[in-house]
């Protein structure tokens, strides 16, 4: 069987070694005769499964003993709300950064919750740049200021992480495991795991300890940080497959050098793609230079009528799923970390061929 190269931005790309273990020990984990996902999530072997997973992103990342890490479910969606039902207070106030559709939904969610700051925004232009720190108006009361480093949709990214004297919040859903970062920048990052993490169905959370328990009494248990850090994450049944799953892509990651090696592998794969894009009067890509993402490449043709040729002959060559978002149109090239390198470089082949027959 010849796997297509997947080009979705979520649910994303596995690492083929990932799918291979675990199509490997599916029916039997182990030797035990039965499958992780058919496990107590008590047992013995799924509690070390999940203690393994924790450390190798604990590893990963250099996270320190004063974060907690945890595997919650719900994805970023709920971690919008999450995040000011526990770190506002009653009525507080938190800055947000609005830089597209998600950073829009995150700030919707918590204007549920207590006022929001909308400090810098950049729908002026489309969403097409990240606001210079200098030109944001942060509230000297805020308990927090939130902002995502990458906007998957749009294919903004920041290129720099914001100074602040409050807990700094962070959507890392697309970007975090593809470079080195310094945690210790941050009060809470969370990252749906549909990107490069594992399957859908589980979400981390790395909060740090001070910043937990304090939500207020009507806070239901399942929404309260304090919760899931008191019981390992397991105060209900969690996601155990995709936890599970989640570990393999962490000794994956391991195994490849860790994250500067992926960084190395990352910016070549961006640097490709942009760099032909940029030489081509036939395809355009609408982000200013500094602020495109690493890891979700959006751009158009120059005669939108052959979008549609231009998808299905993609899809006949095993690329798939590079339309772009429903509100945005156009084309979207998502490059994780499981997107190979030969993948870049067959599409940008199929786009140097479209561009002779149809330019």
């Amino acid at each position: 069987m010849t796997r297509a190269y997947n080009f979705c931005a979520g649910p994303a790309a596995l690492p083929e070694a990932v799918l291979k273990q675990a199509s490997e020990e599916m029916l039997d984990y182990q030797g035990r005769g039965l499958s992780v996902m058919e496990m107590s999530h008590r047992s013995a072997e799924m509690v070390a499964i999940a203690e393994k997973a924790e450390q190798d992103l604990r590893d990963l990342l250099g996270i320190s003993d004063d974060y907690h890490v945890l595997f919650l479910q719900g994805g970023a969606s709920q971690q919008f709300a999450m995040v000011p039902m526990n770190l506002l207070g009653e009525g507080g106030k938190a800055d947000y950064i609005n830089t597209g559709q998600w950073s829009k939904k995150a700030i919707k969610e918590a204007q549920r919750f207590g006022e929001v700051n909308v400090a810098a925004s950049s729908e002026d232009r489309n969403f097409t740049y990240a606001p210079a720190q200098d030109t944001w108006s942060l509230s000297a009361d805020a308990k927090y200021v939130h902002y995502t480093p990458n906007e998957t949709i749009g294919g903004v990214e920041f290129p720099f992480i914001p100074e602040t004297d409050k807990p700094l919040v962070a959507d890392f859903s697309s970007t975090i495991l593809s470079r080195p970062l310094d945690v210790s920048r941050f009060g809470v990052i969370y990252a749906g795991a549909q990107k490069n993490i594992g399957p859908a169905g589980i979400t981390v959370v790395i909060i740090r300890k001070d910043l937990v328990g304090h939500a207020p009494a009507a806070v239901p248990a399942m929404l309260d940080y304090k919760t899931h850090a008191d019981a390992g994450s397991m105060y209900n049944t969690p996601p155990t497959y995709a936890w599970y799953l989640a570990g393999l892509v962490f000794q994956w990651l391991k195994d490849q050098g860790g994250l500067s090696a992926m960084e190395t592998l990352n910016r070549r794969k961006a640097d490709k793609l942009y760099g032909y894009i940029d030489a081509s009067d036939f395809y355009s890509n609408p982000v200013q230079p500094d602020c495109r993402s690493w890891m979700n490449v959006p751009f158009v043709l120059a005669n939108a009528d052959l979008d549609k040729t231009f998808l299905k002959e993609a899809e006949a060559a095993r690329m798939l799923n590079l339309a772009g978002h429903r509100s945005v149109g156009g084309m979207r090239a998502s490059i994780y970390n499981a997107v190979p390198e030969a993948a870049v470089d067959a599409l940008v082949d199929f786009m140097k061929d479209f561009e002779k027959r149809h330019g």
